[in-house]
Parts: structure tokens; sequence; C-alpha cells
């Protein structure tokens, strides 16, 4: 199915929805042959081909940078809801933490491709009402300037979790019944976490 084999992946924000099920579909995917998760904490899934790195603070990297290197790819799956919160602290995890994980992993790897995880949405015009929708295309924008071997930046509207996932958020257990509805009405709005996953590989 794959016409590569034998990546090395990085994937961060297992310990949420998105990079939990992307991982679930590294781990049984034939054309992955090793994952380094790295977290603020613990991801609660083993598996033979994998490895954890905990570090709390992404916005410095130095202590863990050498184990960062000899990767193929990192799927950037980090990140949080703009509900609630200021432009600045938003900015902070959103644009900062991506952009410095970006450039460590360029310095410790010069051939890696990264994926990163949007959303629909995204503004790359950087001028919307909408700030998330700013700040996530200026973190578009931005990675695209990298000198990547690839960048991909992947825009979900909902998504549907893997069997088996842990880390579901709330909100899709209360309305998961709009799955059928929404397919429906509007197909190209909802994907599966195993789809996303299979499409970064």
């Amino acid at each position: 199915m794959n016409d590569v084999k034998g990546l090395r992946v990085i994937i961060t924000g297992a310990s949420g929805m998105v990079g939990e099920g992307v991982l679930f579909e590294c781990l049984r995917n034939e054309a992955v042959s090793s994952v380094l998760v790295v977290g603020r904490r613990l991801c609660g899934t083993t598996h033979p081909k994998m490895k954890e790195i905990i570090h709390a603070d992404f916005t410095n990297l130095a202590p863990v940078e050498n184990a960062l290197s000899g990767y193929d790819a990192c799927f950037f799956c980090l990140g949080i809801s703009s509900l609630g919160m200021k432009e600045e602290t938003y900015r902070a995890i959103t644009y900062d933490v991506t952009m410095h994980m970006a450039n460590t992993l360029l310095k410790m790897n010069a051939a890696i491709s990264f994926c990163y995880v949007s959303g629909a949405g995204t503004d790359t015009i950087e001028k919307g009402r909408l700030m998330w929708a700013r700040i996530k295309g200026k973190t578009e924008n931005d990675l695209a300037a990298l000198p990547f071997k690839a960048a991909y930046n992947f825009r979900p509207g909902m998504l549907i979790p893997t069997a088996g996932q842990h880390n579901i958020l709330k909100a899709y257990k209360y309305f998961s019944w709009l799955v059928p509805i929404m397919k429906a009405v509007y197909p190209k709005g909802i994907c599966s976490l195993e789809a996303l996953g299979k499409a970064m590989i």
C-alpha cells in the first residue's frame, strides 16, 4: 500500500485526541519502523517500536535535542483550543512552540519532512477577524519558508476517533451522533484519524 518503508517519525501531541489517533496508525503501519513520542506527559500507549520522551518546556529543547536526530519526519499534532484565550497566550503555544520545534528538528535532521495539523478555515493571508485562524495561517506560512525536505499542512474539520483511543475530547462523545449527518451533508468536512495518519505517512 505504501511506497516507502522504514520511516522513523517523531510525534507531538500524542496525549491528545489527534496525536493519539496518528500514533495508533503509525504503530500499526508497516511503512513506519520506529516512533518517538515527545510530550509534556505520558501518552498512555506502549509499543515495541515506540519510544517516549517527557519534556516540560517545548521552548527549550536543548536538553533533549540529541535524541531528536536520525528521523525522517515529524507529525506535529500538538495544539490547543483558542476558546477563552488571549491572543498572546494562544500565539505562544500555537506559533512559538511549533516554530521552535521545527527549527530544532532542522538543526538535528537536514532532510526531515514536517507535517503540521492546522485546521479548517486557517487564514494564510493573516488578515482575517478570527484570531486563531490568523495565527495558524502565520504558522503555516513560516513553516513553508523553512528548508524542510517537504512541509505539509493538514486542515481537518471534524475528526472521527480510532477505536481504542483513550484521549477523546468530551465534545466528541456528546456529538458523535452528528457524524452520519455530516457525512451526508458535508462529506469533505469530516475525516477519520486513521485516514489522517495514513495521509501523513
